[in-house]
Parts: C-alpha cells; structure tokens; sequence
C-alpha cells in the first residue's frame, strides 16, 4: 500500500488524484458520479497499485460493506438457496447455498444457526443486502474462506483490520516467529484467532489491539516484552 497522507473531505472530487490509464476499482468511501470521483467521508485518501483500487480510510465505528472485502460473519438464518449472515451492517448479508468450493444441490454446507464464516463480498449497494462467497473469485477455491471452528473472535477497529490485512504490517509477522496460530481477519471489525492455548490466544489478543499505532521497532519491543512474560 502506498503512504498517501492526502486528506479529503466529503465533496471533494479526486479524480486528478487517480491513475486512469488502468481500469479504477473504487472502495468504501468513494463514489463515481459522472466523469468525476467523489468522497463521501472524511479521512485519508489510501491506494493499492495492484488493481488500482481506491478508498478512503477513517475511524469510523459501523463497517459499510464493500465489494473485495473480506469479512466475519454469523449466521442468523437460512433459506433454501441461502443464508443470512451478520456482518456488522445496517442490514443482514447473503451467501448463497451454493457459494462454497465443490458445493452442488446434493452436496453443500449445513451451516447450524451461529455458525463463523469467513466471506469474501461480492456485491455491495447501500440499498440492497450485500451478497457473499466462501471461494476466492481470483482462483475458484477456497483459500481460506469458509465456516471456521473452535478459536475465539474480538473485535478491533477498521482501521487496524486494514492495516493487519496489509503484509508489510509487522505484528503478525513477528508474533508468528514465537507462537504458532491461525487467524482471519475481517474488513468488518472482527478477527478470529485460533492457537495452542487460550493463555496464548488472549496474549497474542491483547499484542495485536496494543500495535495499532506502534511502528515497526515498537512492535518488536512489543513482541519481545510478551516472550519475557510468558
């Protein structure tokens, strides 16, 4: 992700901030209206070269759904073609019956009420139910989506979930060096996060809430001071 520090306020057209050369994929807080590119919040204007995608990031507490993101949901019913799914949004998702690698109408999924799953969102429109999938569409497989057991879910900002989502974030990595885990972060403000022990969970926890603003050395004294303690 490239450090952009621009600032920009809802109104504010920054298109000439864009490279159009290449097709533009517009995230949360943007939107296209006519020739021009407009903010709708208030925040940072932030830029992934690869697929040219575009969004602003802020602090903001409810997670609006956006397609390209993945997100945690439970499941809060079921019909027969799909379930709904809680993500944090104003309204309930869907993620069709059939929306799992391998998945056909003889063999598909009994997700049980509650159920954790790991989605990718594939269509968003602030006035429809955002739909979902359990297969990644760049390599029709699964890769990591899909329901997850055991493990324990908190919640972190948005901000912080972006920023565990980008591989230069140094937490994970250095956390990885010492404890052995699994974790899946969601764009909606949840993490699930599954290890040896649950006094490693709640350590590994409490590490990755306290990095949010710390630099890469700070994470490194943040790591090796958890090592002392355990």
């Amino acid at each position: 992700m490239e450090d952009n520090t621009r600032v920009v306020l809802p109104g504010d057209r920054i298109t000439t901030s864009i490279d159009t050369d290449s097709p533009v994929v517009i995230g949360p807080g943007l939107r296209q209206e006519g020739e021009h590119i407009v903010a709708l919040k208030a925040g940072l204007l932030r830029h992934i070269p690869q697929g040219n995608r575009w969004w602003i990031e802020n602090s903001q507490k409810r997670y609006v759904a956006a397609a390209g993101e993945s997100v945690l949901g439970v499941v809060t019913g079921r019909t027969a073609e799909f379930y709904r799914l809680d993500i944090g949004t104003a309204h309930t998702a869907i993620l069709p019956v059939l929306a799992f690698e391998g998945a056909t109408k003889r063999n598909r999924p009994n997700l049980a009420l509650r159920s954790l799953v790991y989605c990718y969102v594939t269509m968003a429109n602030p006035d429809m139910e955002a739909e979902l999938t359990c297969v990644n569409p760049s390599t029709n497989r699964a890769d990591g989506f899909g329901p997850l057991e055991g493990g324990f879910v908190f919640k972190c900002s948005l901000g912080l979930c972006r920023r565990l989502l980008n591989p230069a974030t140094p937490i994970l990595q250095l956390l990885g060096q010492h404890f052995p885990f699994e974790i899946a972060v969601g764009m909606n403000g949840r993490v699930w996060m599954n290890s040896k022990s649950t006094k490693d969970t709640i350590a590994l926890m409490n590490a990755i809430e306290a990095s949010e603003y710390l630099n890469k050395d700070e994470c490194k004294t943040l790591v090796d001071n958890l090592i002392n303690c355990s």
